[in-house]
């Protein structure tokens, strides 16, 4: 009897292991808005870093912009951006207005407005 429960024992701990390593593999497909659009060395210019968790980082060009996409197909919508509020004289901060964007044929990131209107474009990172 102790024989057989320290074998089921086993059976199912490495059950357990073997799902914990195929979830990981599950999502391992990268998708390609991951990544840097932009150049994020310039602080005023606007750029983007979509990590692969669904969160979005980078600037306006003068102020940092937070918040998340989602993909669906060849196209990504953003679940709005939250931002300091910094005045610089000059800029347009039109990446803080974005709503959805997809990849064009060249490899830039067109960024579209509330309106559908594209607003601007990002060249991948570096």
């Amino acid at each position: 009897m102790v024989q057989t429960k320290s074998h089921n024992f086993h059976a199912v701990s490495l059950a357990f292991i073997a799902a914990i390593l195929m979830a990981g593999c599950a999502g391992s497909g990268t998708s390609p808005f991951v990544g840097v659009w932009g150049d994020t060395n310039n602080t005023k210019q606007p750029s983007l870093d979509l990590k692969s968790d669904g969160s979005a980082t980078g600037t306006d060009g003068c102020n940092r912009l937070m918040g998340s996409w989602k993909e669906d197909g060849k196209t990504i919508s953003f679940g709005g951006f939250a931002s300091t509020r910094m005045a610089c004289e000059g800029v347009d901060a039109w990446l803080s207005n974005a709503s959805t964007a997809k990849i064009q044929e060249d490899g830039k990131l067109a960024v579209f407005g509330q309106s559908g209107d594209e607003i601007g474009t990002l060249a991948p990172g570096k």
